[in-house]
């Protein structure tokens, strides 16, 4: 399963790729299956000092049957990072130009395993928690103990994704000219969304050169 990928928009910064994971952290794992593939929508954690290309690490409900599949092939973890379509009418001469799209993904291939000791399953639930529980007035902490905990961590089962490959493609204006690329900027900057806001912030950092 791969991604077309010309080289303009090719990625193999692994700074710029570790950041993609990290800050768009919801992703779409895909596992293969007979007759159809698996597919579930989850948060995952990367860990990168872990094994030769680092590894994912994740949850899901035991009552998905998702997990029984890890090991029939190798899964993919799809990334979706900032996204915002661009109009011709921003760039010198639109009338040689048409609509597209610009945006960032990658596509985390590698082997998925459940965790079989639920002290591993607690302390990612512990650091999860941490993470998106961080900054607020309040932070919310994971309280329960005894047979309440067993109940829970036996209603999930966590898995680690050994990262073998990773194929990412950031498609931001690199075929078009640098005065091209600064109108787009400019104009997804006035765009006053999000997600416009965020593919501009990227289109600075990773498209300004070419």
């Amino acid at each position: 399963m791969s991604i077309y990928t010309p080289q303009t928009f090719a990625a193999r910064d692994g700074t710029v790729i570790a950041r993609l994971v990290r800050d768009h952290p919801f992703a779409t794992l895909i596992t293969p299956g007979d007759p159809e593939p698996f597919i579930s929508h989850l948060p995952l954690e990367l860990a990168a000092d872990r094994g030769p290309h680092g590894m994912l690490l994740g949850h899901m409900a035991r009552a998905n049957s998702h997990w029984r599949h890890f090991g029939n092939g190798a899964s993919v973890a799809v990334f979706h990072g900032p996204h915002a379509y661009v109009s011709p009418s921003w760039y010198v001469d639109p009338a040689t130009a048409v609509p597209t799209w610009n945006y960032a993904v990658a596509h985390v291939h590698g082997l998925a395993a459940p965790m079989r000791d639920q002290t591993e399953t607690r302390a990612l639930l512990d650091r999860l928690v941490r993470r998106y529980e961080a900054g607020r007035a309040q932070p919310w902490q994971l309280q329960l103990g005894g047979r309440p905990l067993e109940a829970l961590l036996g209603a999930i089962v966590g898995f680690r994704l050994h990262i073998e490959r990773v194929d990412t493609k950031l498609k931001f204006s690199q075929n078009r000219s640098a005065e091209d690329r600064d109108r787009v900027i400019a104009a997804l900057r006035g765009e006053s969304h999000p997600e416009a806001t965020a593919t501009a912030a990227w289109m600075e950092s990773y498209a300004r050169d070419g």
